[in-house]
């Protein structure tokens, strides 16, 4: 029998996540539109009316549905879904048995025919196009999940996303056998969940002025930004996800990321003090207070959450909860005394423990992130969510905590994903598919034991840097699949080289979705080589180009006419002689005769070696640089461009001056909008405005600059050009050409814009 490529006998199955075991037979089934879903046991029907639904949807093809009396037909070809009786399989887990003429599912619960249905949906979309027959092989799929809190989570305070995309989240979790949403809906930059009693923490506390450009309208004045959920829409929310076996569990951030609720009751607040939303990123330093009064505010906010969300878990937040505004709280202080603690962070461990005491009445259990385990000791019965350390993780499980991991530097899918010139917005430290794909949630020095304490792993989104409907989608997929495998596949399944095929085909489903996802794993680089004189230096004439992707994988084929490259055009098998000058190059990755990412164009001339964009010129790229986004245009899209806005330089190494009298340099004015920890960082009204200047210095910052220029505050467009005059006498053997502005160090006083180099360019 000739399967589709994808289910050849010699590459694993196009699932994701990929089973626990999978058996291969000599036969095979052959689905058409005669075939029959027979299920009777209403968990039964309503998995196999999901399955018929969503196979008419991908595929156009109409199953007809019989009762669980109807005999198997192997003529016509069934597929039954079955609950077990008596229940033997574990919560979740499935077997899938395809046979000639007939697929058996069967489950303990609904749950495990619902992920049971997702994979076998899985196989037909890679047995066929759009369209009938799809042969799929005789098969024995045995599986169940790795961790019981399957989870990605989404911020949707610092931006807020359409009912209608977070459905469709929803529906793509699902797909995946992800079955937690951690919503976050409270942060400094906006409250976004409808509390009946306190009508202000959405009236004032769900809208903020963006920083930037992006805070004023065309006419000059204010624009708001922000929205919010109703009650009945979170309903609906909660119970669409139910429907897919998705638990939603609401994140209320206590007793930190307090700003917009304090905007909105400030005598909720540690001071009093009034204070607006925050218009910043980072980190600020307003605290709820510690008295009754506040305790009364919370729970009753809690209460209303409680009615909201069924799930067992609230999450509490508890993270970076910086204590300037206690230290100078007269209750805050007097709190400590009262309850003899030894300082803030005791306050906060207290504070965490009388939030739990309320849930747990209240039938919840209280999950925090890892800093609730600072001050002292947790209640028992407290989770903890671990971002910062796997020894945490170590730390919390030992003292009999269950644990779900989702460490920044492994799990944060707001971080960049490529160093490519068009990623999108992010944060620092880089996490490509293959690093999140390969962590292990597990720390490897537990025993067996204490090991079981860690019940999920989860990814998570938070959206400082990603403003739109495309940028989510572009964050999420495909890591997102990847962090799926890794929350339900054994360790032992988890093979980065196996994987590749996988996701590869799986990505063409993602598509079909309508999604938007990442190519960065797949995309072509294009770097033209220099030719050099008879010393090795560098002569800027272009004479070679390589290709290459991060993944390392694909069939990499070009084009040098601009046309867009096919699966016939030429194969690259290493360095390619530049033809004549100049040249539009085009390139692509392919697999299976398919594109696997976009084709990227460059144009490769004289002035290629001459010029350097932003992410050849930052230091440390991958680990320290933001990739921030402008603040204009309003609508539409905006540059994105790193910057390490602590310490914000740039570097053009080994630059080769011989000829060189002049330098392009283009520019672009962001808004500074980072709070770093520290309550003095926010722009004093009357903080003096001094003239910026541009600088460049040879080899170290030491002394004057050997050339600067001023910038222009006001202009026009997005992207000012600046020129730099070279001094005579720089030739000879290869300089580092340094760039920095004035006024760009980082201090504690706040500044309204942060000026960042986009492109330099050598002149003659």
């Amino acid at each position: 029998m000739t399967y589709s490529e994808e289910l050849s006998p010699q590459r694993p199955l196009p699932l994701v996540p990929y089973p626990v075991k999978v058996e291969r037979g000599t036969g095979h089934f052959t689905l058409t539109s005669q075939s029959l879903v027979i299920a009777g046991h209403p968990a039964e029907t309503k998995a196999a009316a999901r399955f018929i639904a969503r196979l008419k949807e991908s595929s156009g093809l109409t199953l007809e549905y019989r009762e669980a009396s109807a005999a198997p037909d192997p003529e016509r070809g069934t597929i039954r879904f079955e609950l077990e009786t008596p229940p033997k399989l574990r919560p979740e887990a499935y077997t899938l048995h395809i046979t000639p003429g007939h697929i058996r599912i069967l489950a303990t619960d609904e749950a495990g025919l619902f992920y049971a249905h997702t994979t076998l949906w899985q196989l037909l979309g890679a047995a066929t196009e759009p369209g009938l027959p799809a042969t799929l092989p005789e098969l024995l799929i045995e599986d169940h999940p790795r961790f019981a809190w399957r989870g990605f989570m989404l911020d949707s305070s610092r931006h807020l996303q359409p009912i209608a995309q977070i459905k469709q989240l929803i529906d793509q979790a699902a797909l995946h056998k992800l079955n937690t949403l951690h919503w976050h809906l409270t942060d400094d930059q906006g409250w976004r969940l409808e509390i009946k009693q306190y009508p202000k923490l959405t009236e004032v506390g769900a809208w903020r002025i963006p920083a930037g450009k992006a805070g004023r309208g065309p006419d000059g004045q204010p624009l708001r930004y922000g929205g919010f959920y109703t009650q009945g829409e979170v309903r609906e929310i909660v119970a669409y996800a139910a429907e897919q076996h998705v638990t939603i569990v609401p994140e209320i951030e206590v007793p930190g990321h307090a700003r917009a609720a304090i905007a909105a009751y400030p005598e909720f607040g540690s001071t009093g003090e009034e204070t607006t939303v925050a218009p910043e990123w980072g980190i600020h330093p307003f605290l709820f207070n510690v008295d009754d009064a506040t305790f009364i505010f919370l729970e009753n906010v809690l209460r209303e959450v409680i009615a909201l969300f069924p799930s067992s878990y609230i999450h509490i937040g508890g993270d970076e909860a910086i204590k300037h505004h206690w230290k100078r709280s007269p209750s805050a202080q007097a709190k400590i005394r009262e309850l003899g603690l030894a300082d803030e962070n005791a306050l906060q461990s207290w504070f965490i423990r009388r939030i739990a005491q309320f849930l747990t009445a209240n039938n919840r259990k209280l999950i925090g992130w890892d800093e609730i385990l600072e001050g002292g000791p947790l209640p028992e019965g407290a989770n903890v969510m671990v971002w910062h350390t796997i020894e945490n993780a170590a730390i919390a499980a030992r003292a009999g905590h269950d644990v779900v991991m989702c460490p920044t530097n492994y799990a944060y899918l707001n971080r960049v994903q490529s160093l490519a010139h068009d990623e999108p917005p992010g944060h620092d430290r880089m996490i490509p598919l293959r690093k999140l794909y390969e962590f292990e949630p597990v720390p490897a020095d537990l025993d067996e034991k204490t090991a079981r304490h860690v019940i999920g792993y989860q990814a998570n989104l938070w959206t400082e840097y990603v403003r739109t409907a495309e940028q989510v989608e572009h964050m999420l997929y495909p890591r997102l699949c990847a962090a799926a495998e890794n929350a339900w596949s054994p360790a032992s399944q988890r093979d980065w080289q196996r994987f590749l095929p996988r996701i590869a085909v799986h990505l063409r489903r993602i598509i079909r979705a309508g999604l938007r996802p990442a190519d960065s794993a797949f995309s072509v680089q294009i770097e033209a080589l220099p030719a050099a004189d008879a010393t090795g230096a560098v002569i800027y004439t272009p004479t070679q180009f390589q290709l290459s992707n991060q993944a390392d994988f694909g069939e990499l084929r070009y084009t040098l006419d601009g046309s867009e490259p096919r699966s016939d055009s030429a194969l690259y098998a290493g360095p390619v002689q530049l033809p004549e000058l100049p040249v539009t190059l085009t390139a692509s990755a392919f697999f299976d005769g398919q594109a696997l990412a976009k084709s990227r164009c460059a144009i490769i001339d004289a002035d290629s070696l001459r010029t350097r964009n932003a992410e050849q010129l930052v230091p440390d790229l991958e680990t320290c640089a933001l990739r921030l986004e402008d603040d204009e245009p309003l609508e539409g899209e905006r540059l994105a461009l790193p910057v390490i806005t602590q310490d914000p330089i740039w570097v053009w190494k080994d630059a080769v001056l011989d000829g060189i009298r002049s330098l392009e340099v283009s520019v672009v004015d962001l808004p500074y909008n980072f709070a770093f920890a520290n309550e003095s960082v926010g722009i004093p009204p009357d903080a003096p405005k001094e003239p910026v200047y541009l600088q460049l210095y040879l080899d170290h910052f030491e002394g004057e600059p050997i050339a600067q220029t001023l910038v222009d505050p006001h202009h026009a467009t997005a992207i000012q050009t600046l020129k730099l005059t070279l001094p005579e006498g720089n030739g000879g053997p290869p300089r580092d050409l340094l760039f920095k502005f004035t006024g760009s160090e980082f201090t504690a006083t706040a500044r309204e814009t942060l000026w960042a180099i986009y492109r330099v360019r050598l002149g003659s």
